[in-house]
């Protein structure tokens, strides 16, 4: 019970089994799908499975396109739509926002206090996205859940602070890329504001060569690890969008999954000449 409590609060805890859902509409006739054998490679050397799927240059590659096109719940990746509904509708008004702390103990020390709201996003704060879900309330969420194109995202009064974490809501790589598109490219129906705070709270890394941007995501579901890592990489003349889901091959393996699931996502952007990392 323990370590299940552990997994829900961190990462999200799925009832479900995975499912297909149908991207043709995320996979236009001029996408070429090019199967790409040494991200297996990386993936067999790491003791995971799963597929890392990558766009660049109308190209989507991965070693393993029906895992990409398998859905599972979003996790902690479903803290991008919802940071960004937070600042739409001023429930957050900024990244410097402070989210106050209960004064109840929590499963992390580090989330016993009164966080930022970009800190909260990096430590991936359940609890205070929790609270974020329920100001935004139900018919707000499903306006912009709709809107946003993030997946199928179910829910309602019952669940509307653990749906990301546990249920029937399913998003798939390929979502996940075109969701992440939409968002750099300023697709969305969102305010100019919104999307460079949201792009300045997305960053995990910054050289002089490229920015990482991006959000983790760990979920259990059948007693079954499944790792996201989804972002993109913006160099000076283009960007490059990933999505990675994996689980560990036995599963007394998982303990080292969390930094496997960036290690080969940045390999296999290497593989393909799109960053070099030093």
């Amino acid at each position: 019970m323990k370590n299940l409590f552990i997994f829900l609060f961190l990462f999200g805890v799925s009832c479900t089994e995975a499912d297909t859902i149908q991207t043709t509409d995320l996979v236009p006739e001029e996408n070429k799908e090019v199967i790409n054998q040494d991200f297996q490679a990386l993936l067999d050397s790491a003791g995971v499975k799963g597929s890392i799927l990558i766009f660049s240059e109308n190209n989507f590659y991965s070693n393993d396109f029906e895992w990409a096109k398998t859905g599972h719940l979003p996790a902690s990746t479903f803290k991008i739509p919802n940071s960004i509904i937070a600042l739409e509708l001023g429930v957050m008004e900024n990244d410097s926002t402070v989210i106050l702390w209960d004064g109840e103990a929590k499963y992390l020390k580090s989330w016993e206090q009164d966080l930022y709201f970009r800190d909260a996003f990096h430590a991936s704060c359940v609890p205070c996205y929790q609270e974020i879900a329920r100001k935004v309330g139900v018919e707000r969420m499903k306006k912009f859940t709709s809107e946003l194109n993030f997946g199928e995202m179910i829910f309602d009064s019952t669940n509307l602070d653990m749906f990301w974490l546990e249920g029937a809501s399913l998003i798939n790589q390929f979502q996940q890329i075109s969701f992440l598109k939409a968002f750099n490219e300023e697709r969305l129906s969102i305010s100019k504001r919104t999307h460079r705070l949201m792009s300045r709270l997305m960053i995990i890394e910054e050289n002089e060569d490229y920015i990482l941007r991006g959000k983790t995501g760990w979920s259990v579901q059948n007693d079954q690890d499944n790792c996201w890592f989804v972002g993109y990489i913006e160099t000076k003349d283009e960007s490059y969008y990933f999505a990675t889901n994996i689980e560990p091959k036995r599963q007394s393996e998982s303990s080292n999954i969390g930094s496997i699931r960036k290690e080969v996502s940045l390999k296999a952007l290497e593989i393909l000449g799109l960053i070099n990392k030093k």
